[in-house]
């Protein structure tokens, strides 16, 4: 019943304000027309004035009352800088606590049972830092201070901090706002309007929130620095950690623009792409691929026959792939761009000291104005009892493994149902492999829609994949030289027998070893980072798998530009890390492309949208190829062309999903890829014909039927 009624009569205050039509006193036109009269009682009553204007202030503050910055701007008319200053810093104050207070007495318990577990994290953090957090929301208002105010009472922070650091944290904007209010007052003509002292408190209100935000930067910085000793003078400006993907973008742009960089890279430069996965993988799958067209080969009028290859040979390309492709990723050519290459491990033991023990045997320890850790990520291996007994490879081991075989694994598991999963199964059981698939989930590609994921499926049973999903790896078994893999399925367990057991149920990323957990930097399944791509100090970055939050090779080095730009002129200019269109694609037959949204995303995300979808059995290069299975389908903003995502199944849809990532990233509608001539007969014409099915869906129906009536007409 208290809260019931504390609730009613700020209800009543809150709307009788709007009813009796009080807010119009709180409007700049409103305050300049009762200005004069204001200041002739603040002359003859100065303390009544001051004490009613002070209620006033906390009042509307309390109810979150709009008007706050008019009333500012008042104080500084009627007080001055110094006493409109005062008044306003307490009153605002005490009516934001007010607020607060209420906010925590009304709702927090209420919110915190039913959302407990969800704001666990929130309560952990507020508890750690809530003081420090609050004073950037007051310092920079991000959020309206009425919402900081309510939102802030449902958290743990403990009220008189919540007092000190409101007070402390809004007295500079304070300051400029009644600064401003005392010009304004002086303005009684149109020339006014340019007097050095109003254009001074208009540049101050445009400017507080930058000045603001950098003394903001400089606190938390001096507080995350607090305990380390700055060199005076760093031998680098900038050490990239890992020669993968994003270190050799790193490294490369800082070489570009004339920083002195290094980079260490303890093992193979080229890191996992090069050497253990897009690049060795997509070599087997086009082995595998010839192969499996052989087998099929009546359906190009040619007589059908069984490929006769040794796999040591295909083993063999695949090396010799990766040895082609080396070079452009070797300390050779990086140290002939600028880059210094070290080979050896790398900790990082202060934030701007690195040490690398150096593979030729030494350490040496290097200082840097600037980190980037891009560190990359390893497979995961699932702790299943007794894997280690029966031994098991990953797509990081098995290149080297399967070159010293003569043949093909007779009886190969697959663990994983994602898309290495899928690929490598698919390979080698055209290779000649008997593959058995197992998955956990309700299917394979689980992120991508149901109908691709029974497409993939339906395309890998073809090829002789036994696909088990909803089955679940329990221990691994071993009875002599025989090696087996239990799993339950409804259920039920089950002992499948294998000669060589691949894990691929996904990646996580390489933390331990870089003196992170030293230096305190928070991890999870990756490096925490904000969109600035820092670390919790900002001259240290993080990008690539490391940091996720997507592990491809393409994200990887779009992240480190992010990272090598805001590492070297970060203190004059950072960019946030845009991932707003992202594209990916799976190198399965048929391949499998996405970008931005699929269908049970939008759902998931509560995204009205519209499809249009066309098949790839329509076209005609896809028909003359023998490749006429699959589709283009696109999703839009419901009666706009605007594209919300693309999923494209069918052959080179990894290379037709580049026109649909162009137009997301410039903001191109299907209208405009439908204007576009496309090459004939080509497979990118799918990507005109879909859009091309937008605008029949969308063609104006009642202008057309007015245009038949006026041909008819002009038959006559």
């Amino acid at each position: 019943m208290k809260k019931l009624l504390i609730l009613g009569i700020a209800a009543i205050l809150f709307f009788g304000f709007f009813a009796l039509d009080l807010n119009q006193y709180l409007t700049l036109q409103g305050m300049k027309e009762s200005l004069g009269q204001f200041e002739q009682q603040r002359a003859a009553s100065p303390l009544l004035v001051g004490s009613v204007f002070f209620a006033v202030y906390v009042v509307a503050t309390a109810l979150s009352l709009p008007g706050a910055a008019i009333l500012t701007l008042a104080a500084g008319a009627l007080f001055g800088l110094g006493v409109g200053t005062a008044l306003v810093s307490f009153a605002s104050t005490i009516g934001a606590t007010l607020a607060f207070l209420a906010s925590r007495y009304l709702f927090r318990d209420i919110i915190q049972r039913r959302f407990g577990d969800r704001l666990k994290a929130i309560n952990d953090g507020m508890a750690k830092e809530g003081t420090l957090y609050l004073f950037t929301l007051r310092l920079i208002p991000v959020f309206p201070f009425f919402l900081v105010n309510l939102l802030m009472g449902l958290t743990p922070i403990r009220t008189l901090s919540y007092y000190w650091v409101s007070q402390l944290g809004m007295l500079a904007g304070t300051l400029v706002y009644v600064n401003a209010g005392t010009q304004l007052a002086q303005i009684d003509s149109l020339s006014g309007i340019v007097s050095p002292g109003v254009l001074i408190s208009f540049a101050l209100l445009g400017l507080f929130p930058l000045i603001a935000k950098k003394i903001m930067n400089i606190v938390q910085g001096r507080r995350v620095y607090a305990k380390w000793q700055r060199p005076k003078t760093f031998d680098r400006n900038l050490i990239v950690i890992g020669g993968g993907a994003a270190g050799l973008v790193t490294s490369y742009i800082a070489a570009a623009v004339k920083a002195k960089v290094t980079l260490v890279e303890a093992h193979k430069m080229g890191g996992d792409c090069l050497n253990y996965g897009c690049v060795p993988s997509k070599a087997i799958i086009k082995s595998s691929r010839i192969a499996q067209q052989m087998r099929h080969a009546e359906n190009y009028g040619l007589e059908a026959t069984t490929p006769v290859f040794s796999f040591a040979k295909v083993m063999a390309r695949v090396h010799q792939v990766i040895a082609t492709v080396a070079p452009h990723d070797s300390a050779e050519r990086y140290t002939a761009l600028g880059v210094e290459v070290m080979q050896g491990y790398a900790k990082v033991v202060d934030p701007w000291t690195v040490e690398v023990k150096l593979n030729t045997g030494g350490i040496q320890r290097l200082t840097t104005r600037a980190i980037v850790i891009a560190a990359g990520a390893r497979p995961f291996v699932p702790p299943l009892p007794g894997i280690d007994d029966v031994g098991y490879v990953t797509s990081d081991t098995l290149w080297e493994e399967f070159a010293k075989l003569d043949v093909p694994p007779s009886r190969l598991v697959v663990l994983g149902g994602g898309p290495i999963g899928c690929e490598l199964a698919q390979s080698f059981a055209r290779l000649g492999s008997k593959v058995i698939q197992i998955e956990m989930a309700p299917r394979i590609m689980i992120r991508e829609d149901i109908e691709v994921s029974d497409l993939a499926r339906d395309s890998l049973m073809q090829d002789g994949v036994d696909v088990l999903t909803d089955h679940k790896a329990l221990r691994c078994e071993r009875e002599g030289e025989r090696k087996y893999i239990v799993v339950t399925h409804q259920g039920q367990e089950k002992r499948i027998e294998f000669d060589v057991l691949l894990c691929a149920v996904g990646r996580v990323a390489r933390l331990q070893g870089y003196g992170l957990e030293e230096l305190g930097i928070p991890t999870q399944r990756t490096v925490a980072v904000n969109e600035y791509l820092e670390t919790l100090y900002p001259n240290i970055y993080a990008a690539g798998d490391v940091a996720g939050p997507y592990q491809f090779t393409h994200t990887a080095g779009h992240m480190a530009w992010y990272a090598a730009v805001n590492a070297l002129f970060g203190d004059f200019k950072k960019f946030k890390v845009d991932y707003s269109v992202v594209p990916w694609a799976t190198f399965i037959e048929p391949e499998v492309a996405r970008v931005g949204l699929n269908e049970q995303d939008a759902k998931e995300k509560g995204i009205a949208y519209e499809v249009t979808k066309y098949g790839l059995d329509d076209l005609d290069r896809a028909i003359a190829d023998g490749t006429a299975h699959g589709f283009v389908k696109v999703l839009t903003v419901p009666g706009k062309d605007r594209i919300l995502g693309v999923t494209i199944v069918g052959e080179h849809a990894g290379d037709l999903l580049a026109e649909f990532v162009l137009a997301m990233k410039h903001g191109l509608g299907l209208n405009k890829i439908l204007g576009t001539i496309h090459t004939y007969p080509t497979l990118a014409e799918a990507n005109k014909y879909v859009a091309g099915e937008w605008k029949r869906a969308h063609a104006p129906q009642k202008v057309l039927a007015w245009l038949g009536r006026f041909h008819a007409w002009r038959r006559g």
